[in-house]
C-alpha cells in the first residue's frame, strides 16, 4: 500500500513545503533587526555600523536606517558583501563598491518583505503623477494630444504588470497628468524603491560629434545642436571614470521600432542588452550606422589613426547609456546596448524597452496611500470569509464524516499551493483576486463531493469500500477533468487577451484549477488510499442529504427558460436604458478632491456621510508625501459628485477642520481597453468552450453550455443593474467568476448525462436527463450552498465594494444552479428534438452487450450506429 502511494507522498510532501517556503515570510520584518539577524561574520563590526546608521537616522541626517547604513557603506567604500555577508552571491564580474552595496541592499530589503502582498484596496502603497513635457505636446491637437496620454497608461500598465497580478491602478488626471498607485510598496526604508517603475524609457538613438569632445573645445566653441553628455563605465579596479561627448540634440531614431529587448551576458560575464527592430528599425538603423561608418572613415584619414571611430550615443531617459564605435553598416535588424549593467539592471532596462514611450513625462510628485477600502469593511469581510470558510468544513465533516476530514485537509493544502505559487511570481491579493480564491474553493469542495457521492453510489451497489473508493475515483475523473479544463480553457482565454484584472483573475484562476486537480486527484486519493487500504477505516459514514429524489425537471422546463429569459430581457433592457450610468467612476472617471485637516476621521465614517447623501460610489484614503509627516485627504468620486460630499462633511464635522487643497477631474481605473478585453475573453472563452465540448461530447452539449452560461452573465448583470447597483473594477473579477462557476457546474451534469446513455440503452432521452439530474443534484446544491453562504455572510457584514462582490456572487450562484437544472439540460434535450437516435448519430454512445453478439460475458463497447 504504502509503496503504490509512496510517488504521491513524495510529490505532495515536495510542492506543499515549496508553497509554504515561498509563503514566507508572511508578513513584512523590520529591516534592521532582519539585516541584523542575517548578518554571517563580523557580527560586531557590523552592529557597530548599524548603531551609527541608527544614530544618523535619529539625528534626521538619513530618511531612514537602510539609507543611512547604504550611504556610511559607499562613502568609506566598505564591501558589504565581502565583510559581512559572503555566502550571498553577487555578480563576479562585478566590482564597483557602490554597485555591489546598492545590490546587496536591495536583495536584503526585498527577503524582509512578506512574500504574497495586498493590493492598493486592502492595504494601501505608494503613488507617483507623471506629468507630460509641455514642450513636446504643445502642437498637438486635443485629440492627439488624448490619443498620446492614453497609449502612454496602456504602455505604463504593461510595463509594471505583465502578468496583470500587480494590479495598479494606472489613470489620467486632467489632460497632462498620470497617475500610477502601486500596492505593496513603502518607502520608510528606501526612498528610491520607485525609480525602476517610474522611467519613462524614452529610447533615442543619437549621433555623437566625431571630431569635437569637451575636453579639449575651448569655451564659447562648442557645436551648435549639440550638448554635453556624460558616461560612466567601470575601471579595472572597480572605479568609476566619467567620459565627455558631444551629443547631437536631435535624434535619428527612437526605440519605438525595437520588436524585443532582452538582458544577455557576452564572453566576459557582463551584462548587457539585445535589441531587435521591425521591418521599418531595421532599414532605418541601416542608415543611421552606414552614415557614422562613413564619419568613421573620415575621422581616420583626418587623425591618421587607423583605429578612431565615429560614436552611435544611446540615450534613455535622457542619459547616455553607452556610445559604441561603429565602422561598417550594420543590418540585419539588431543592436545591442552595454554598459556597466548589475543583472538586475539589465533585466528592468530591457522591460521598460519593450514598453517604451514616446511622450516625455516626468515625476510631479509622489506619495504613499492608504487602503481605499475602510479597516472596518476589511476586517468584516475578513471575518465573513473566515466564517463561510468555516461553515464549509463543518458540513463537509458532519456530512462526510472522516471522509469530509480528509477532504478539508486537501483544501487547505489546495488553497496554500494556490497562495504560494502567487506569492513565488510577485502576486497582489486585491478583492478580484479573492473572488477567483472563492470560485478555486468552490471548485475543490465540488471535485472532493464528487468522488465522495460515487463513492456513496458504489456502496450501495454492494461493493467493499476499497472497491468502492477506486471505482468512485475512476467514476469522478472525467467530470473532474472535463469540469476544470472547460474552466481552464476560460482562463486561457483571459490570460491571453485581457490585460489588468481580466488577465490577474485568468492567471489566478489557470493556478486554482491546477492545484485543484492535484488536491482531488492525488492528494485526496492518497489520503483516502492509506486510511481505507491500511485498515484505519473500516467504514465511511456519509449523510444522504436528500435521499433518492425522482424530480421531473424537464416538466418545468418550457416555463422556466421563458420566464428566466423574460427577466433577462427585463435586465438587458434596463442596461441599455441607463446606459453610462450603470457604471462607477472605476469604469468612466470622475472628480477627484484632495483636502487637508487637523482631526483625522476615519473612513468607515466618511462613507456613511456619503450613503446618507445616496453616493454609493465613493473612494476614500490618506495619502502622504514621501520624505513629510503631513497627511492629505483625498476623495474620489463620480463626476460632480465631489462638491456635495465635501460641504456635508464640513457641516457635519467641523472638528475636523477639513480645507480644499486642490480638486482635478481623473479617468477611469478600468479603461475601454479592458472593459472591451473582459468581452472579448468570454466571448472567445465560450467558441472554444463549443468547439472543446463538441469535441469531448457532442455539439448539443456545446449548445447547451454556451446558453447557459451566455443566459447566467446576463441574468447576473441584468439583476444587479435592476437592484440599482453600479459597475466598479471588483465586478470584473466577479463577472468572470459566474463564467467559470456557471461552466463547471453545467459540464458536470453533461458528463453524467453521458454516462446514463451509455449505462441504460433503451432509456427515452428525457428519462435519462432527468436521471442524471436527480444523480447529480446533491452535489449541485451542495456545491452552491457551500459558495451561497459565504458569499450571504459577506453581504451581510461587508460594505462598499465587497458587499457588491458579495451580491453578485449570490445573484450569479442562485442564478448558476437553476440554470444548471432547467436551462442547459433542456437547450440540449430541445437541439436534439428529445430524440435519443438523434444524439446517437452526433456520438457513439449506444452500447451493445456481449449477449447481443454471442459473447459470453457481458460488457459494453462502441458500435456503428448505422
Amino acid at each position: 500500500m504504502l509503496k503504490s502511494n509512496l510517488w504521491k507522498l513524495l510529490l505532495s510532501s515536495a510542492i506543499v513545503l515549496w508553497a509554504v517556503l515561498s509563503l514566507v515570510p508572511i508578513q513584512d520584518r523590520d529591516f534592521p533587526e532582519f539585516i541584523v539577524e542575517r548578518v554571517e561574520v563580523r557580527q560586531t563590526e557590523f552592529l557597530a555600523l548599524m548603531d551609527e546608521a541608527r544614530s544618523r537616522h535619529e539625528n534626521q541626517k538619513a530618511p531612514s536606517v537602510f539609507v543611512a547604513l547604504r550611504d556610511i557603506a559607499n562613502e568609506r567604500q566598505i564591501d558589504l558583501a565581502t565583510e559581512f555577508f559572503p555566502r550571498i552571491p553577487l555578480e563576479s564580474s562585478l566590482r564597483n563598491v557602490t554597485k555591489r552595496n546598492n545590490l546587496l541592499l536591495n536583495h536584503l530589503l526585498a527577503e524582509s518583505r512578506g512574500r504574497l502582498q495586498l493590493g492598493l484596496d486592502l492595504r494601501g502603497g505608494v503613488a507617483f503623477t507623471l506629468e507630460v513635457d509641455e514642450s513636446a505636446v504643445a502642437n498637438l491637437r486635443d485629440f492627439e494630444r488624448e490619443e498620446k496620454l492614453a497609449k502612454a497608461i496602456s504602455i505604463i500598465s504593461d510595463r509594471i504588470n505583465g502578468l496583470g497580478v500587480a494590479e495598479p491602478i494606472v489613470r489620467a488626471v486632467g489632460t497632462n497628468r498620470i497617475e500610477v498607485q502601486l500596492p505593496g510598496v513603502n518607502t520608510r526604508d528606501n526612498p528610491d524603491v520607485l525609480e525602476a517603475v517610474r522611467k519613462p524609457a524614452r529610447l533615442d538613438f543619437r549621433v555623437v560629434h566625431p571630431f569635437l569632445s569637451p575636453a579639449t573645445t575651448p569655451p564659447g566653441e562648442e557645436p551648435i545642436g549639440y550638448e554635453v553628455m556624460t558616461m560612466e563605465r567601470e575601471g579595472r579596479r572597480g572605479e568609476v571614470i566619467v567620459d565627455e561627448f558631444f551629443v547631437r540634440r536631435t535624434w535619428e531614431m527612437t526605440g519605438e521600432t525595437v520588436t524585443r529587448a532582452f538582458a544577455v551576458t557576452d564572453e566576459m560575464g557582463r551584462f548587457q542588452i539585445n535589441l531587435e527592430f521591425n521591418s521599418e528599425g531595421a532599414r532605418r538603423f541601416a542608415e543611421v550606422t552606414r552614415e557614422i561608418a562613413r564619419q568613421s572613415r573620415e575621422l581616420q584619414q583626418r587623425t591618421g589613426n587607423p583605429n578612431a571611430r565615429a560614436l552611435l550615443a544611446i540615450v534613455l531617459d535622457g542619459r547616455l547609456y553607452s556610445a559604441p564605435g561603429v565602422t561598417e553598416e550594420i543590418g540585419g535588424g539588431r543592436a545591442q546596448i552595454t554598459g556597466q549593467f548589475t543583472q538586475r539592471e539589465a533585466v528592468e532596462l530591457a522591460n521598460v524597452l519593450n514598453n517604451p514611450l514616446d511622450l516625455p513625462l516626468r515625476v510631479q510628485e509622489q506619495y504613499e496611500v492608504g487602503p481605499t477600502l475602510a479597516a472596518e469593511s476589511i476586517s468584516s469581510g475578513a471575518r465573513a470569509f473566515l466564517i463561510g470558510l468555516a461553515c464549509t468544513v463543518i458540513f463537509m465533516i458532519i456530512a462526510y464524516t472522516s471522509a469530509g476530514v480528509m477532504a478539508v485537509i486537501a483544501m487547505a493544502i489546495n488553497l496554500v499551493i494556490v497562495l504560494g505559487t502567487l506569492a513565488s511570481i510577485g502576486a497582489t491579493l486585491t478583492m478580484p483576486g479573492i473572488a477567483a480564491l472563492v470560485l478555486t474553493i468552490g471548485m475543490a469542495v465540488d471535485s472532493n463531493i464528487l468522488i465522495f457521492e460515487r463513492i456513496r453510489e458504489e456502496r450501495k451497489l454492494g461493493k467493499s469500500l476499497p472497491a468502492a473508493l477506486e471505482a468512485g475515483f475512476e467514476k469522478a475523473f472525467s467530470a473532474i477533468l472535463d469540469g476544470n479544463l472547460t474552466t481552464l480553457i476560460t482562463a486561457a482565454i483571459m490570460i491571453f487577451l485581457g490585460t489588468g484584472p481580466v488577465k490577474g483573475f485568468g492567471v489566478t484562476l489557470a493556478i486554482g484549477i491546477f492545484s485543484t486537480i492535484f488536491a482531488a486527484l492525488v492528494v485526496s486519493r492518497l489520503f483516502l488510499s492509506i486510511a481505507v487500504h491500511g485498515g484505519f477505516a473500516k467504514k465511511m459514514t456519509m449523510i444522504n442529504l436528500l435521499g433518492a429524489t425522482n424530480f421531473n425537471f424537464l416538466r418545468y422546463a418550457r416555463p422556466a427558460f421563458i420566464v428566466s429569459w423574460a427577466i433577462v430581457a427585463v435586465g438587458v433592457a434596463t442596461v441599455i436604458y441607463k446606459g453610462e450610468a450603470i457604471y462607477g467612476k472605476d469604469f468612466v472617471g470622475g472628480d477627484q478632491v484632495t483636502l487637508s485637516f487637523e482631526n483625522r476621521l476615519d473612513i468607515a465614517e466618511i462613507n456613511r456621510v456619503a450613503a446618507n447623501l445616496g453616493l454609493t460610489d465613493v473612494s476614500v484614503g490618506y495619502t502622504q508625501e514621501i520624505g513629510s509627516n503631513i497627511e492629505t485627504l483625498r476623495l474620489s468620486t463620480r463626476f460632480d459628485d465631489a462638491a456635495p460630499l465635501v460641504n456635508a462633511l464640513l457641516e457635519t464635522h467641523p472638528e475636523a477642520g477639513f480645507r480644499v487643497l486642490g480638486e482635478s477631474r481623473v479617468g477611469p481605473t478600468v479603461g475601454k481597453e479592458i472593459r472591451n478585453n473582459a468581452l472579448w475573453a468570454i466571448a472567445w472563452s465560450l467558441v472554444l468552450i463549443l468547439v472543446y465540448v463538441a469535441f469531448r461530447f457532442e455539439i448539443g452539449y456545446g449548445v447547451g453550455a454556451v446558453v447557459c452560461t451566455i443566459h447566467d452573465v446576463l441574468m447576473t448583470i441584468g439583476i444587479f443593474v435592476l437592484l440599482d447597483r453600479q459597475f466598479n473594477a471588483s465586478m470584473v473579477g466577479a463577472i468572470l467568476l459566474i463564467v467559470g462557476y456557471s461552466i463547471n457546474d453545467t459540464i458536470i451534469v453533461f458528463d453524467r448525462i453521458r454516462e446514463e446513455l451509455k449505462l441504460d440503452p433503451q432509456a427515452k432521452l428525457a428519462s435519462v436527463i432527468n436521471r442524471a439530474l436527480n444523480l447529480t443534484l446533491t452535489r449541485t446544491l451542495v456545491t452552491s450552498g457551500t459558495t451561497l453562504v459565504t458569499a450571504i455572510v459577506l453581504a451581510l457584514v461587508a460594505g462598499g465594494e465587497i458587499n457588491d462582490l458579495a451580491v453578485t456572487l449570490i445573484i450569479g450562484v442562485i442564478v448558476g444552479t437553476f440554470s444548471t437544472l432547467f436551462i442547459a439540460s433542456p437547450v440540449f434535450y430541445w437541439w436534439h428534438r428529445g430524440d435519443r437516435d438523434h444524439v446517437e448519430k452526433g456520438h457513439d454512445v449506444k452500447p451493445v452487450y456481449d449477449w447481443d453478439v454471442g459473447g459470453k460475458v457481458a460488457g459494453a463497447k462502441p458500435i456503428d450506429n448505422k
